[in-house]
């Protein structure tokens, strides 16, 4: 991906905010819901935005898309790079703080595994649904 693409993906609050939460694992579009507190169409246009160049990936689980980062081995440097600055604004940013702590509540919910979330767990919504 070149430098300028990435910088372009990143210069949205809401694509940042998604990077940011996917830090901690995979979510449904519906978790990206309750977390972020934004609409599912803005979620899914951002999310589309994000697939499209390589900033994440989606797996199917029957009805449901789960999202994640990509693998760290397919990970350019740059964005490698970029999430770790990323991860280092959570701690000072209101907005990602209430973001990490809407997300640690549904730690809880959609994992088997309280505090850890996998591609490989079943999501709370699929299993809803």
């Amino acid at each position: 991906m070149e430098l300028v693409q990435l910088y372009r993906a990143f210069a949205d609050a809401t694509r940042l905010r998604i990077l940011c939460v996917l830090q901690d694992g995979p979510l449904c579009v519906c978790h990206f819901q309750t977390v972020l507190a934004e609409p599912q169409v803005k979620i899914s246009k951002h999310l589309g935005y994000l697939r499209e160049r390589g900033l994440v990936v989606a797996s199917r689980r029957g009805n449901w898309v789960i999202y994640a980062l990509p693998p760290e081995r397919a990970r350019s440097t740059e964005l490698e790079a970029n999430l770790a600055c990323l991860a280092d604004c959570v701690k000072t940013d209101a907005e990602f703080k209430r973001d990490r702590a809407r997300l640690k509540k549904l730690d809880v919910a959609c994992s088997p595994v309280a505090g850890k979330r996998d591609a490989e767990a079943a999501c709370g919504c699929a299993e809803a649904g």
